[in-house]
Order: C-alpha cells, then structure tokens, then sequence
C-alpha cells in the first residue's frame, strides 16, 4: 500500500524533486529545467508518495490567484510508471486545491507538434484525467519545445 504525505520542509521538498527527476531523462533531461524545478518547489504545496519509506512520486503546486492552481512539476519513478500513481497526485492535487477554494487547475506539456513518446503518453494522461488542451504557446519553452496549455475545472 502506498503512503501519501503532505512535504513541508523546504530541503526534503528540493531532495525529493531533485532525486525523482533525475531518474527520468526522458521527461526531464535538460539540467537547467531540473534545478529550475529544485529551488522552485520550497515554497509550494508539495505532495509526495512512499512505498516502503521509499520516495516514488511527487506533485508541486502552484498557486496562481485565488481561482486557479497549477501542477508545477510531477515525476513518478519510471518503474511506477501505469500503476495508479498519477492518478492518486492528481487526486490528492485537485482535494488540496478544491478545499482551498480553487476552481481551476492547470498543466503545462510537451505539445504533440513536437513528436516524443514519453511526451505523447503525459498528453494521454493529463486527457483521461479530464484535462481539455486550451492553447499551445510556441516560444515560452523555446521553439524547439512547444508548450501544450491544459485545464480542467474542478467540481467542488
């Protein structure tokens, strides 16, 4: 049975990040964009699962305004990968922003102008999750990285 925990201490939270997405290279391989992530995370809502005292999966969240929340960053170790994990940040994301009084929740991708299979199967994921694409912004990420822009309103 997995544990799922609510990370406050600022250094746990840039370990815990920092250590998941490393193990995925084929989602996070750019060095820049995982530090980014590491020191970005300490100040959000951070939400991470276990397995035997074993980090597996994390969720950053960040808060926009006072109606909509972002998933920031989410990795889950590649070996957890189809086991249900996601689907449990996810929810545990959209309990923690729906009891803060968010309406929104949003998720920045990979778009599918830029052809990567990894890419393709979160684009997957974030749809059965009820995530509808909005815009693709083609620079934000550089040109070479088109950002797919998804949200789904939460059911209070």
């Amino acid at each position: 049975m997995y544990q799922i925990t609510e990370i406050k201490d600022q250094e746990e939270k840039r370990r815990i990040c920092e250590e998941i997405l490393r193990t995925l290279p084929n989602w996070f391989g750019i060095e820049e964009a995982i530090i980014d992530y590491r020191n970005s995370v300490m100040d959000m809502p951070f939400i991470a699962v276990l397995d035997k005292n074993k980090f597996i999966g994390f969720i950053a969240i960040k808060i926009h305004n006072q109606y909509t929340a972002e998933v920031y960053v989410m990795g889950i170790t590649e070996d957890y990968h189809r086991k249900g994990i996601g689907k449990l940040l996810i929810n545990e994301c959209e309990s923690y922003c729906i009891d803060k009084g968010y309406e929104f929740l949003t998720v920045k991708t990979l778009d599918e102008s830029r052809e990567c299979e990894s890419y393709s199967k979160t684009r997957l994921f974030y749809l059965s999750m009820g995530f509808k694409p909005l815009e693709v912004f083609s620079s934000l990420w550089g040109e070479d990285n088109p950002c797919l822009f998804m949200a789904k309103a939460l059911n209070k």
